[in-house]
This record gives structure tokens, C-alpha cells and sequence, in this order.
């Protein structure tokens, strides 16, 4: 039986799943593509780590608006047409970057990687959101078995897309030094036409659309355990990025010497490897039994004590193992956060409204993305003002802040974390 036989014979709603799926998956290893080649090539022009790293402000800033609008826009208009408009927003982003090299000013570009922001969070809450919608319906349920389904897909989507998305930083990579900046620009537009085109083609007219028309004042979500989830999160995600997006590479460069590629090199394995994790957080989490609000702290709990171990450590130029020691932190660190991320991701898609979903996972990674636009403003000030330890101890504290709030999540019957 040929390949596609084997995919017509599929049910329904996993060939749009799978397709939901292929289509996060170009467009996250474009993304990640976009990302190395912006990095690499401001860095050949002569800007400094910290001036590069701030041209993505305006990516994560938007993505604030983004996922607020973008859920109600879904629940109106449905999932397809978000997931549709997103990759044609990053297909105009990339055309922006087609201009002469002497028109890529700073602002023009931070306005390039705004648009880009916007299309990644739309893309993103689309195919969350998709899963629930297209999950054979006796997933959703509530016994730990149909639960453990849920879980399995939500960490399947997240994961394979972390990895994708540090293979789309070897890819930049590899078409910036093949055939330069504007063509390689040009092979990540054309191989995003092709994918809009299949989308526009094949992914169904009314996924997750609402037939009630939701009003905007209910992109604020009225759940305690979505809006408690949704601080958790924010929480999280800031406590990554305030030591990992500047001050990491940063002091790398500065401090240990490191050549721009092996920092670009680092990063993308940690990216890779942290998203092979999130693909495997069921098969980790399953000995695990509480509720989730049990379960969600004390991963928090022992997420916190890394950054602080770090920030005891001696990492400066003076210590012979002092990179040694920020590797293997932050390969720990990946892991540990890897599995609370795809639960988090997990609870997200679980405690959503069955109808609308797209407005609660929306509003979820509105907070999502605060925190990780919080964590990139306090890595560069804390860093440039306190150094790297700093902003490990607040990178503790904000997740000890993360496993205070879980605690407030609502406490249900004692299931196993993962699947059986």
C-alpha cells in the first residue's frame, strides 16, 4: 500500500490532525530558520549580542496581543483560517527581509520580526487548540486513561516542534553560509507557499469555530483554573528567559570566549534536546500520582533548585570549570523545564472549554508570552547590572512563584500523571 493510500485510509480527524501537525512543523523550522539568520547576519554587520538580542523585543511583545485576539479570532472565523493567516503574515514578514541590505535598518527589521511574532502565535494557538477539537471524543473525557490520550498528543505536537525548531537553527545556519542571506530568505518563503497552499487546500473550513459568535470581553477567561494556570505560567516561562535568551550568551561570549557559533551550536542542541524530552514528559511523569495541582508544584519545586545551585557555583573566567558547570546546569535545567512545560501544556488543552477552546489556550499563551517578553527585558538589565548570578536567583524565585501559584489549581480526584 503506498503512502498515500495508507493516509486515506485514516480516520477523518487524523488526517487533519496530521495535517494541523505538518503544517506547525514547517512553519517552526522556518521560524527557528529566520531566527539563526537574523542572529548571524546583524552579528556579521557588527552588532553586539545584547544589541541582536533586542531586536526580537517587538516578536515576543506582540505575542502578548496576539494570543488574546487570535483566540477570539478562532473561536469566530475558526482554526484553519488563524493557522492560514499566520503562515501568509510570516510569508509577508519574510518578504520584508528581501529589501537591498542597506534598507535592513534596526527598526525595519524589529518591524520584520514583529509580523513574525504575530504569524508564530497565531500558528501556535491554532494547532493547541486543534488537538482538543480533533481528538476522538472519548479523549477528552475525565478518567485517567482518556486523560493519558490527551497528554500523549498535546507532548507529541509540543515537543516535536521545540525540536524542530533548533533544527531550524542549523538550517539557518547552513543556507546563510550556502547561498547567503537573501536566498536563503527566499528557499523559507517558497517552502512556505507551498505549505499555505496545502492548508488553504486540504484543512477543513470550520475547525473549532463556535456557532455562537463570541463577544471580545470574553477573551478574559472566567475559569479559576485557567487564569491560575495562566500565572504559573508566566512565571515559568520569565524564569527561563531571564538567564537564558541574553545573559547566557552574553556571558559566554564575554566572559568564556566562546565564538558566536559554538553559543548558536549550544543553543540549538539545548533547544533540540529539550524538545525530545517534551515528547517523552508521559512516559517520565506516569509514576508519578496527586492531583495536578500536587503534581504541577512539584515539578516547579524541583525545577527551582537548579538556578540557585548554579547561582552558588563558581562560573566565572577565573574557574577552569566554570562553562563546564553552565553546560551541564543548563542541560539540567532544559530537561527538568521540558516536563513542566509539556504538562502545563497539557493542563491548558485539559482544563479548556470544549467549546471555544481557542479563546482559553489563547489567553493561556497570551500569559505565556508576558513571560517570556518579562524574562528577555530582566535578563539584559539584570545582567548588564548585576551579572549572570543575579538573574539566577531571580530565576529561582520566579519559579518557586510558579509552584505557589499550581497549588491553587483545583484539587481532583488523585490520578496518575502520565499514561499507564
Amino acid at each position: 500500500m503506498t503512502l498515500i493510500a495508507r493516509l486515506q485510509s485514516l480516520p477523518f480527524e487524523v488526517r487533519q490532525y496530521l495535517l494541523v501537525t505538518g503544517n506547525y512543523w514547517a512553519f517552526t523550522l522556518t521560524d527557528g530558520a529566520l531566527r539563526m539568520l537574523v542572529v548571524l547576519h546583524f552579528h556579521q554587520l557588527g552588532y553586539s549580542p545584547l544589541e541582536v538580542a533586542l531586536l526580537f523585543l517587538f516578536y515576543e511583545a506582540f505575542g502578548v496581543v496576539t494570543n488574546l485576539v487570535g483566540g477570539w479570532l478562532g473561536a469566530r472565523l475558526g482554526l484553519n483560517r488563524t493557522m492560514n493567516l499566520g503562515l501568509g503574515l510570516q510569508l509577508v514578514a519574510l518578504a520584508m527581509l528581501l529589501v537591498p541590505s542597506t534598507a535592513l535598518s534596526v527598526a525595519w527589521v524589529m518591524a520584520a520580526q514583529a509580523l513574525s511574532g504575530v504569524a508564530k502565535d497565531l500558528n501556535k494557538m491554532s494547532a493547541k487548540s486543534a488537538v482538543k477539537v480533533l481528538l476522538p471524543k472519548d479523549a477528552n473525557g475525565g478518567d485517567t486513561a482518556t486523560q493519558s490520550a490527551l497528554y500523549r498528543w498535546v507532548a507529541l505536537l509540543t515537543g516535536s516542534k521545540n525540536a524542530l525548531k533548533g533544527a531550524g537553527f542549523f538550517l539557518g545556519g547552513l543556507l546563510l553560509s550556502l547561498i547567503g542571506f537573501r536566498g536563503a530568505i527566499l528557499a523559507l518563503w517558497g517552502l512556505l507557499v507551498v505549505v499555505l497552499a496545502l492548508s488553504l487546500w486540504r484543512l477543513r473550513a470550520d475547525l473549532g469555530r463556535q456557532k455562537a459568535k463570541p463577544k471580545f470581553r470574553e477573551v478574559l477567561s472566567t475559569s479559576r483554573a485557567v487564569n491560575v494556570l495562566a500565572a504559573a505560567r508566566l512565571m515559568l516561562f520569565a524564569s527561563r528567559d531571564v538567564w537564558f535568551v541574553v545573559a547566557l550568551p552574553v556571558f559566554l561570549y564575554d566572559v568564556h570566549g566562546w565564538n558566536f557559533w559554538s553559543v548558536g551550536i549550544l543553543m540549538a542542541v539545548w533547544v533540540i534536546g529539550y524538545g525530545g524530552v517534551q515528547t517523552q514528559a508521559p512516559a517520565i511523569t506516569r509514576r508519578f500520582h496527586g492531583s495536578p495541582a500536587a503534581i504541577t508544584a512539584g515539578w516547579a519545586l524541583a525545577l527551582a533548585m537548579l538556578p540557585a545551585a548554579l547561582a552558588l557555583l563558581p562560573l566565572g573566567a577565573g574557574s577552569d570549570t566554570g562553562a563546564g558547570w553552565l553546560i551541564a546546569g543548563l542541560l539540567a535545567f532544559g530537561a527538568v523545564f521540558a516536563v513542566n512545560s509539556s504538562w502545563h501544556s497539557y493542563l491548558i488543552v485539559r482544563y479548556a472549554r470544549a467549546e471555544g477552546v481557542s479563546m482559553d489556550v489563547g489567553f493561556y499563551y497570551m500569559a505565556n508570552a508576558m513571560g517570556r517578553l518579562a524574562g528577555t527585558l530582566l535578563s539584559g538589565w539584570l545582567y548588564q547590572t548585576q551579572g549572570l548570578a543575579a538573574c539566577l536567583w531571580v530565576s529561582a524565585a520566579l519559579v518557586m512563584a510558579s509552584a505557589l501559584l499550581a497549588l491553587a489549581l483545583p484539587r481532583e480526584a488523585t490520578a496518575s500523571a502520565g499514561p499507564q
